[in-house]
């Protein structure tokens, strides 16, 4: 089973679309308007990914919503939690295509840190809500070993760190000259 969408408000829609669609490349299908819980209404824009009709990222333009002037749509600082620790993750299925969303994303004028994660291959960037965005590449297989660890740090209560990234880059837009 895999998830259909993600749904998420939005800052400033205009810059929403221009990012989901231009530079992610990813596709604005249909919008729904109607009336939200709590009062007010909305437009739910629904944007396509990789052509496949059962997966999407959506967000909500919000009008005339009580307490409207309080939202906050970076998730980690409503969270209060550090930053990047809530982040929106997309698959690729090679290196080439990592490489391609990397050059996309400098191009555009984003900043984008390479992490090897020693069992997958990531980018991240923001987008202009503030959120962390990823590609990511898994490299790895998981075995018992693997379930083994994971298992065992669901109780332990000090960090017994894995190991570190083999690969961390930071890859600046205003160095890119692709």
């Amino acid at each position: 089973m895999s998830y259909h969408h993600l749904a998420l408000a939005a800052k400033d829609m205009a810059a929403i679309h221009e990012f989901y669609e231009v530079v992610m490349g990813f596709e604005l299908v249909t919008v729904e308007i109607a009336p939200v819980m709590g009062g007010g209404w909305g437009k739910h824009f629904f944007y396509r990914m990789d052509g496949d009709d059962s997966k999407f990222i959506a967000f909500w333009e919000l009008h005339d919503v009580p307490g409207q002037e309080d939202h906050e749509f970076d998730l980690n600082v409503a969270a209060k939690t550090p930053p990047g620790t809530n982040h929106i993750s997309f698959g690729v299925d090679s290196a080439e295509q990592l490489t391609k969303r990397r050059e996309q994303w400098n191009a555009a004028g984003h900043d984008v840190l390479e992490i090897d994660h020693n069992w997958c291959h990531s980018i991240y960037t923001r987008d202009p809500n503030g959120n962390m965005v990823e590609f990511c590449l898994t490299t790895g297989q998981f075995g018992d070993a693997e379930r083994k660890r994971a298992l065992a740090a669901l109780d332990e209560k000090e960090m017994k760190p894995t190991p570190p990234p083999a690969k961390m880059k930071q890859w600046l837009a205003s160095e890119y000259q692709g």
